[in-house]
């Protein structure tokens, strides 16, 4: 006689990017095992592939596509789901800024851990009197090539390719050029073709985009100063 099926959970939690509702549930025991290997690899794109595989097995609502959420979506699906799998709370070890050395315990509740929007953040960047271009989140498969790859990269070179893989469409009021009609090589080229304050404006929407964040006190054991300290993305939580 087979033994009997255990009922497992459905919560709901509200996208950043769309502020659409989707279900989920808890991982299992099988995919905290997928979790738990990635993480004692300490291997980050390792790590990241274990988020990837463990979100499309929980993510219960259709046409939900992972490669495609933006990184935050990533980050705060993932942070949902592992609160109500392991427990509502993460223990950080967090650096004290005064002496940049001394690492103290802390104990960070998921549900106080937001998606942070920047006010002055804008998708649509106006490069002259005529054009727009339009920029698009990175997805997953850009995020663990920026920031996991285990090889060493040129950093520029880095830069470049995830600026170009961001790059969604250039219009005007008459004209619109999609790049998904571009090979990378007419992309890449086309970059090099902005100036410098143009290109800052590039920048400054990946620096103003939502991120995962959270601010916690801590207080130097050695020195008894007091701090607040920053985390910013998943890897804040889980290094």
């Amino acid at each position: 006689m087979p033994l009997p099926k255990i009922a497992t959970p459905t919560h709901e939690l509200v996208l950043p990017s769309t502020g659409k509702k989707i279900k989920y549930r808890p991982f299992l025991v099988k995919e905290e095992k997928i979790l738990i290997l990635a993480l004692e690899s300490e291997d980050t794109k390792q790590i990241t592939n274990a988020i990837k595989t463990i979100l499309k097995s929980c993510i219960l609502t259709r046409g939900i596509k992972v490669e495609e959420l933006p990184t935050f979506d990533i980050e705060y699906i993932f942070l949902n789901i592992r609160g109500k799998s392991v427990g509502e709370s993460i223990d950080v070890l967090v650096t004290c800024p005064d002496d940049g050395k001394t690492q103290v315990e802390h104990k960070v509740y998921i549900d106080e851990i937001q998606v942070k929007k920047d006010e002055k953040h804008n998708r649509d960047i106006k490069l002259d009197h005529s054009l727009t271009l339009r920029m698009k989140y990175p997805s997953l498969n850009e995020f663990i090539q920026s920031n996991f790859s285990v090889t060493e990269t040129n950093t520029l070179e880095a830069s470049m390719d995830i600026i170009s893989s961001c790059i969604d469409v250039v219009y005007s009021e008459d004209e619109s050029w999609a790049a998904a009609d571009c090979t990378k090589k007419e992309l890449d080229d086309w970059l090099e073709t902005l100036n410098t304050s143009q290109f800052k404006e590039i920048e400054t929407f990946f620096e103003t985009m939502p991120k995962l964040t959270h601010v916690v006190k801590v207080t130097n054991p050695n020195t008894k100063v007091e701090s607040e300290v920053t985390m910013e993305g998943l890897t804040s939580f889980f290094g």
